[in-house]
């Protein structure tokens, strides 16, 4: 029979400290009205403290996945990471993760595809369960936003927050797990959101710190327009390739950058509100840390045998649908998110 890779478990983390729109009113030229009605957003976490990087995050988030699956971290053959802000340049910061955690043996690395990227963690980490190289291997999205935000650019800062969560792949012989994707690039939008500086093209020096440059850079109108599109174009073909109707999808997940953009693809899909995971307003836009976030929230209303159809879109630009069927009841595996303590 078809091996196909089926999420067995997920774990998350999020930082204890809350970023409201009250207090961003406070540094900005904002409202929280103002915040709602355009994003959704109400308050993200942000990860404070000397030398913490996302690998922090990580490392909890993938704990709570170890412990929850009672999995033992020798059997992982496999970690990727998918991140935008990667505690360093090298080594990567799935590498980081994996010492933390003790796997001993698995091979690890990073994957940068924006606020797709843990999409394209979880096609290509569903590649190794398919081909029989790997039985057990962990997708982590881990971001730290607050590392790149100018908290005094009012149209960025009111987006992001830090956060962090992980899902276990194993085989399946029984149809659950990866069933189909549709994964896109456009490099032509390069221009329209990006990080200035920091990179080998423009490596950090006193000008690119004092112009600003290692924040990130959007122009929101023209992201939000082909963020629109795109989504729900993909999500859409999923469901037709798939011969899905409304009906058949039990959950979209959706990458949870702006509410708007939500609404925009659940209606093309013909979704309702009450299929849709949503919890922007708890955390902003965590980039890869969405959507595993929201599987972590919802964990407890799954059902094995439930049609999830994950969308994302991200800098690059980059999009991407995923169809995947559930592997197991979550109401017994569901575990609180964890916080920093």
């Amino acid at each position: 029979m078809k091996i196909t890779a089926a999420i067995t478990g997920v774990g998350a983390y999020v930082p204890e400290y809350v970023l409201t729109n009250t207090e961003l009113e406070k540094l900005v030229d904002t409202t929280d009205e103002w915040i709602m009605s355009r994003t959704g957003i109400k308050e993200r976490r942000i990860l404070k403290g000397v030398d913490q990087g996302s690998s922090v995050m990580g490392i909890k988030a993938v704990q709570q996945l170890l412990d929850k699956t009672g999995t033992n971290p020798e059997d992982i053959d496999l970690l990727i990471c998918a991140t935008t802000t990667p505690d360093l340049l090298f080594p990567a910061t799935a590498n980081i993760i994996s010492k933390g955690v003790g796997l001993a043996r698995a091979f690890s690395y990073d994957v940068n595809a924006a606020c797709s990227g843990f999409l394209f963690s979880l096609a290509t980490g569903a590649q190794f369960i398919q081909a029989g190289t790997c039985k057990k291997v962990i997708v982590v999205g881990a971001d730290k936003m607050s590392s790149i935000i100018d908290y005094t650019d009012r149209a960025n800062c009111i987006l992001f927050g830090d956060g962090a969560a992980a899902v276990l792949l194993e085989p399946s012989l029984d149809g659950y797990g990866l069933l189909d994707q549709v994964l896109r690039t456009d490099g032509s939008g390069e221009a329209y959101l990006h990080q200035k500086a920091g990179g080998s093209r423009r490596p950090p020096s006193q000008e690119t710190v004092a112009n600003k440059e290692h924040y990130i850079y959007q122009e929101g109108a023209t992201v939000f327009k082909f963020a629109v599109k795109s989504m729900a174009d993909v999500a859409a073909q999923v469901m037709e390739r798939n011969h899905l109707s409304n009906d058949d999808v039990a959950w979209l997940v959706p990458h949870q950058a702006n509410k708007r953009i939500i609404d925009a693809t659940a209606n093309r899909m013909g979704v309702g509100p009450e299929k849709v995971m949503l919890n922007i307003h708890r955390y902003g836009n965590t980039t890869n840390g969405t959507i595993p976030l929201c599987l972590a929230d919802y964990e407890s209303q799954l059902r094995r045998g439930d049609n999830l159809v994950l969308a994302a879109f991200g800098g690059g630009f980059t999009w991407g649908s995923i169809y995947l069927k559930w592997a197991y009841d979550g109401t017994a595996a569901a575990g609180a998110i964890k916080n920093e303590k």
